[in-house]
This record gives structure tokens, sequence and C-alpha cells, in this order.
């Protein structure tokens, strides 16, 4: 393999390095929001942590949702150079206009929207995939997570009015430092499940394309070269969350609700088990960040009222943002797909 075809390959990596970066502040927030909200954890604490466990979920449970995003969207011998460049250029874009808002984005639904993208213009679209595993996925899966953490925060509320769980909390101040561990290891847990779904974002698309252009089977080396996808792709979560993280992470875990620690074990555990049964499963990216979203609104509704929670500004910015940045996503792939097709580039 020549010394051009190596050069050329670093074109979508780098672009995949900017995308994962995009993605690392945006995935901040799902993982350690609910920590940093209960005042558990410092801030500086939490790009570093967060860049390593995202990098063990990627390797031990990643591999199945790599194969959903690079190979069963689209079909895999159309992931080549141009296209994997424009499917993680539209998502990278998508998800930094999100992260400027300080909106914690779906990595997941950007990414699919964009292959899908691909896959309409290309009259190749798998739309048994999209249409009856994913996004059902989408809206199911967020609506578990509300009413689950539901019916936990009104069990909570109960206690807590019948003065039995600030009692407890009362007679164990020296248990303190014991709760924050369990906050911070639940987190790290999250950190893993965003590791297991969203790292195959860009690691799935770079894995097929690279089999593409060096010539070998997917089937036999598809587990090395995601590997070594995601070698590169995952260390750039912690950059991005250095980069962005802070700024999401106070908008979900400071401005929507105050929480207890009890609710922020709640929120961690319902939302990254959901990811993670979804990852090992099926191989289905999803939310983190809606599951996430969701299990704060069932906490914040059994504490607060419905009314209360869903007339907070963050919560409607968050809805809207939810909608633009996918369809941007869409859209640009689209029309950089269409150029490229114009001028010969696929």
């Amino acid at each position: 393999m020549n010394t051009l075809v190596y050069s050329q390959l670093l074109i979508p990596y780098i672009i995949a390095i900017f995308f994962a970066i995009t993605m690392g502040g945006s995935g901040t927030a799902p993982a350690f929001s609910a920590a940093y909200g209960a005042n558990a954890i410092r801030k500086s604490l939490i790009p570093g942590l967060f860049g390593i466990m995202v990098f063990l979920g990627a390797i031990i449970a990643g591999k199945q949702t790599s194969t959903t995003i690079g190979q069963d969207i689209l079909n895999k011998d159309n992931m080549t150079l141009v296209i994997v460049s424009i499917i993680l250029f539209s998502v990278g874009v998508s998800l930094l206009i999100a992260n400027l808002f300080g909106i914690p984005q779906s990595t997941s639904q950007s990414t699919v929207l964009a292959v899908a993208a691909v896959a309409i213009y290309l009259n190749e679209f798998n739309s048994k995939k999209l249409l009856f595993e994913i996004i059902p996925t989408w809206f199911i899966l967020p609506v578990i997570a509300f009413f689950i953490s539901f019916f936990i925060g009104k069990f909570i509320c109960r206690l807590k009015l019948k003065n039995k769980l600030q009692s407890f909390e009362a007679q164990n101040e020296k248990l303190k430092p014991y709760y924050d561990c369990i906050l911070i290891v639940v987190a790290l847990y999250v950190a893993f499940s965003i590791g297991a779904n969203n790292v195959a974002n860009a690691a799935g698309p770079i894995a097929s394309m690279t089999a593409n252009e060096l010539g070998v089977s997917v089937h036999d080396n598809f587990t090395l070269i995601m590997i070594l996808s995601t070698l590169i792709v995952a260390p750039a979560f912690g950059i991005g969350s250095s980069l962005f993280g802070h700024k999401i992470v106070k908008n979900t875990g400071k401005d929507i609700i105050q929480f207890g620690k009890f609710e922020a074990v709640v929120i961690s555990f319902v939302s990254a088990s959901l990811l993670l049964l979804a990852s090992v499963t099926k191989g289905i990216p999803t939310s983190l960040v809606q599951l996430n979203v969701a299990s704060i609104l069932g906490i914040g509704v059994a504490k607060l009222g419905r009314k209360n929670i869903m007339h907070n500004t963050n919560v409607k910015r968050f809805f809207l943002m939810w909608l633009i940045a996918p369809l941007i996503a869409f859209s640009l792939c689209l029309l950089l797909i269409f150029i490229a097709d114009k001028f010969n580039y696929l």
C-alpha cells in the first residue's frame, strides 16, 4: 500500500478526532451531571475520569454498536474515504453547535441520520433496521427512564415526608464520603456505557472505511480495525470534556434541579443501565443524553410537579436543540454528498 493512500486515510481520522472531541463535550453531561449536581465531585477531576471510562467501555462492550453504525444502516462497501469524512464532519458540526449553546445533544441520533442521508442518496437505505429497531428504541427507552425514575422519586418523597430519609441521613453524616463514592462510581458506570455506545459513532464508519481502503476483509479484520480506531477516537472524548464539558454539566446538573444524593444515584444508574442494555443486546445506537434528561425529569416531576419542571427554560431549549441538531447533520451530509457526487468524488 503506497504512502498516498495512508496519507489520505489521515483526513477522516482527523475529522473523527474532531467529532470525538464534540462528542466528549456533549457526553460529559449524562455521565457526571448527577454527581456534579449533588456536589460529590470537583469539576477538575471529570475530564480525566470520563476519558478513561469511555475508553474501557468502547474496548470491552463497543463492538456490536460499531457494527450497526459501520455496516447495518449503509452497506459497508460504501463506507469510502470521502463518504466517511462527510458523515463525521456533518455530525461534528451539528454537535459543535449544540456544545456552543451548552446543550447536551444525542451523538447517536445525529450520526444515524447522517448515515441515513448517504444511504438515501445512494438508494441503499436499510429502512427495516432504522424504522423498526433504532427509531422505536429512541422513543421507548426515554419513556421507560422517565417512569422508572418518577416512581422511585415518589417513593423517596414518601420516605422524606415520613422523616425516615432525613433521619437516616442526619444520623449517618459520617457516611457522607461513602455516599459521594457511590455517586462517583455510578458516574464512572455511565461513562463506561457511553464508551460502549457512542464511540461507535466515529469508530464504526472509520473501521469499515479502513477495511475498504486497505482492501482487507471486514469480517476477518473488523475487530482489530475497530480497536485501532477506538484507540484513536476514545481519548479525544477526554479532550472534548475539558473544552466543553463544564458548561453542559452545569446546565443539566445545577440549573434543572438541585439533586439529593439518592436521586442522583437513581438518575445515573437508570439511564446508564438502559443504554448499556441497548448496546450489548441489540447494538442499537441510543441517546444517553435523552435517557439522562428523562430520568432527571422523572425525579423532578416527582419532587416538584409537572408544571414546575416543564416550565423550566433549559428543558424547552433541550427539546428544541434535540430536534435541530440531527436535522442539521442530515441536511449538511445530504448537501455535501450531492456536491461530492457532482464533482465526481464519490
